[in-house]
């Protein structure tokens, strides 16, 4: 579900933050080339970002051409009947007070947005397993 951009990936994207996610090439997995707008320190920035899949189904990894990597690694769980999931963004290194500062703003400001992204793909998960019920 994570690696559908076309359909499936865009509706997890908390609103305010994730403004747009554009499909540049691909659209499903592994050689996805996306554009995605969002907003960060009160500024809206686009980051354009190429999709790889180091464990197909299991890690997927999305590098933006910002240098901010963001990992999702999906762990099966109950027998397969549930998963864990969890993803983590690595910020491009910088130097500098105000690279500690905007890093640790921009940590800051993540956390809950990806707490909102977490709980919209419970949700839409569910509702994916209810209708193939």
């Amino acid at each position: 579900m994570i690696a559908d951009y076309r359909y499936d990936h865009p509706r997890i994207l908390p609103r305010p933050a994730f403004e747009s996610l554009v499909v540049e090439q691909g659209g499903t997995g592994a050689g996805t080339v996306i554009r995605v707008q969002m907003r960060l320190l009160g500024q809206l920035q686009t980051f354009r970002a190429t999709i790889t899949e180091p464990e197909p189904g299991r890690v997927l990894v999305e590098t933006t051409d910002t240098g901010y990597i963001t990992t999702f690694n999906v762990e099966p769980r109950a027998d397969g009947s549930q998963t864990h999931m969890t993803f983590t963004t690595q910020l491009a290194a910088r130097s500098g007070i105000r690279a500690v500062i905007e890093h640790w703003l921009i940590k800051r400001q993540l956390r809950p947005i990806y707490e909102k992204e977490l709980a919209l793909l419970a949700a839409v998960a569910m509702g994916v397993s209810q209708a193939g019920s």
